[in-house]
C-alpha cells in the first residue's frame, strides 16, 4: 500500500503513475467520442456530390452547408467549456455526444438544404463542444512525461473517424442513399453516450476543486493506483497550478498568457482554415474534374489518415521540444499544398500530395491542441481550451466558405491552392513566437517542478 499523507499532491500522484488499464479506459472512451465526432464533421463532405446533383445545389449553397456545423463552433466550445468547468468533464462529454448524435440522426429526414443546414448547425454545437473537453480530461489524467503524446494519440480518433466514411461511402451512398451516412453518424455517438454514463471517470483534478465530491475522488484514485487509500482528513492540492475559485476571462491572459493566448488562437484559426478547406472541397473539386465518386472520397480519406500519422509523429517530439515541431510542419505544408493545384498531376501523385498535406496540416493542429491543454490551470482548462477551439472554428467556417466563393468566381484550381499557402506563411511566424513563449511559460516551469518533486522524494 502506498504511503499515506495528510497533504496529497495530486500533481505528483498523477505524474508518478505508470500507464495502465485506468489510463486506457479514459483514453479509449475519449478516443471513441473523437471517432464519432470526426465521422460526423466530415459526413457532409461525403454526401455533398450526391446532394449537389439531386437537390441541384450551387457551390455557394454547398459552402454554407459545410460551414453550418462549423459555425456552431463559435458557440459550442464556450458553452460546453463552461459546463465542463462547472459540472464536470464527464457530464459535458456525454451531453455533447447526445447532442451531435441526435441532430445528425435527425438529418436523415431533411427535405431540403435549409433544413439540413439547421440540423448541421445544431449537431455542430455538440461536435465542437465535446472536442476540447475530451482534451482536458485526457490531459488531467496523463503523467506529465506522456501528456502531449497521450492527448495527441487520443485526438487521432477525430482524423480516423473523419476518414472512415471514405472506406465505404462510394459503395453505400449509391446503394442506400446519402441518408445512410447520417444513420451511422447519428446512432454511433448515441450508443457511445449511453456507455459514457457508466464507464467514463471524472477528472481527479476537477474533483479536487469540489469538496462535496471527495468520496468520488478517493474512489478514482484507488482505481488509478490499486491499494491506495487517502487519509480521511487529507487535503488535496495541485501544486503546479494557481486555481481561482471564481473564473474571470482575464485569467486567460494572466502573466505571459497575455500574448501567448491570442497568438495561439491565431495559430488555431490558420490551421483549421486550411484543414476544413481541403477536407470539405476535395471530393467536390475532384468529381467536377471527372473523377468517379469512389475515387474522390479516397482523397479525403487519405487526407484524414495522413493526419493521423502526423499526430502520431509529432506526439513525442512535442513532449520534448514543445511547439517548435509545429513551426516545422507549417513550413512543410506550404510547398505540399501549393503542388496540389499544379496541372498535370497524375491521380497517384495527387492522392500522395493530399496525404502529405494531411500529415502536415493535421499534425500541426494536434500540436496546437496539446499546447492549449497544457497552458491553462484545472479550474479553467476546459474553458481555455474551448476558447482556443472557438477561434479555431473561425478558420473552420472561413475555409469552406472561401473555397466556395473562389470556385464560384471561376478561380482556377491551381490558383486556389496557391492562395491557400498565404495563411500558412503567416502561421510560420506566429507559431515560432508561440513556441518561444510556450517554452518559457510551460516547459521551463516543468523543469523546476521536476526538480522540486525529485527533492521531495529524496527527503522522504
Amino acid at each position: 500500500m502506498a504511503a499515506l499523507s495528510r497533504n496529497v499532491d495530486l500533481t505528483s500522484f498523477v505524474d508518478r503513475q505508470k500507464f495502465g488499464n485506468f489510463h486506457l479506459t479514459v483514453i479509449l472512451w475519449c478516443f471513441l467520442v473523437q471517432v464519432a465526432d470526426g465521422f460526423d464533421i466530415t459526413a457532409a463532405a461525403f454526401v455533398a456530390p450526391t446532394l449537389r446533383a439531386s437537390w441541384h445545389l450551387t457551390g455557394e449553397q454547398l459552402g454554407r452547408l459545410f460551414s453550418a456545423s462549423l459555425f456552431a463552433g463559435f458557440f459550442g466550445p464556450p458553452i460546453f467549456g463552461f459546463i465542463s468547468d462547472k459540472f464536470g468533464r464527464r457530464i459535458a462529454i456525454t451531453l455533447g455526444a447526445f447532442v451531435f448524435g441526435g441532430f445528425t440522426l435527425a438529418a436523415v429526414w431533411a427535405q431540403n438544404i435549409d433544413q439540413l443546414m439547421w440540423l448541421r448547425f445544431c449537431a455542430g454545437l455538440g461536435m465542437s463542444g465535446a472536442l476540447p473537453v475530451t482534451v482536458a480530461l485526457t490531459n488531467e489524467y496523463a503523467p506529465r512525461r506522456l501528456r502531449g503524446m497521450l492527448v495527441m494519440l487520443m485526438f487521432t480518433g477525430s482524423t480516423i473517424g473523419g476518414g472512415v466514411p471514405g472506406l465505404f461511402a462510394g459503395q453505400l451512398i449509391p446503394a442506400y442513399g446519402w441518408q445512410s451516412i447520417f444513420w451511422i453518424g447519428g446512432l454511433a455517438p448515441l450508443l457511445i453516450a449511453v456507455c459514457l454514463l457508466f464507464f467514463l471517470p471524472e477528472s481527479l483534478k476537477f474533483l479536487s476543486l469540489r469538496p462535496a465530491r471527495r468520496a468520488e475522488l478517493a474512489r478514482n484514485m484507488a482505481r488509478m493506483e490499486p491499494g491506495y487509500q487517502a487519509p480521511a482528513d487529507a487535503t488535496f492540492a495541485i501544486v503546479d497550478e494557481e486555481n481561482k475559485v471564481n473564473f474571470s476571462p482575464k485569467h486567460l491572459f494572466a502573466g505571459k498568457l497575455w500574448l501567448l493566448t491570442p497568438l495561439l488562437w491565431w495559430s488555431f484559426a490558420t490551421a483549421t482554415l486550411i484543414f476544413y478547406f481541403i477536407n470539405n472541397w476535395i471530393p467536390s473539386i475532384l468529381t467536377a474534374q471527372g473523377w468517379p465518386l469512389s475515387h474522390a472520397v479516397w482523397a479525403t480519406t487519405l487526407f484524414q489518415f495522413g493526419g493521423t500519422l502526423g499526430g502520431i509523429a509529432i506526439s513525442r517530439p512535442f513532449d520534448k521540444y514543445g511547439m517548435f515541431p509545429v513551426t516545422i510542419l507549417f513550413v512543410l505544408a506550404i510547398p505540399i499544398i501549393a503542388c496540389i493545384g499544379l496541372p498535370g498531376n497524375s491521380e497517384a501523385m495527387l492522392l500522395g500530395l493530399v496525404a502529405l498535406a494531411g500529415f502536415a496540416v493535421l499534425g500541426l493542429n494536434f500540436g496546437n491542441i496539446a499546447c492549449a491543454s497544457n497552458l491553462y490551470p484545472t479550474a479553467i482548462r476546459s474553458y481555455g481550451t474551448g476558447w482556443a477551439f472557438f477561434f479555431g472554428r473561425g478558420g473552420a467556417v472561413a475555409g469552406p466558405y472561401i473555397g466556395g466563393w473562389l470556385i464560384a468566381s471561376k478561380v482556377s484550381t491551381e490558383h486556389i491552392f496557391y492562395i491557400a499557402t498565404i495563411p500558412l506563411a503567416i502561421g510560420v511566424v506566429v507559431s515560432f513566437i508561440v513556441a518561444r513563449l510556450y517554452k518559457s511559460h510551460y516547459q521551463d516551469n516543468k523543469t523546476m517542478l521536476d526538480a522540486r518533486q525529485a527533492a521531495a522524494a529524496a527527503a522522504e
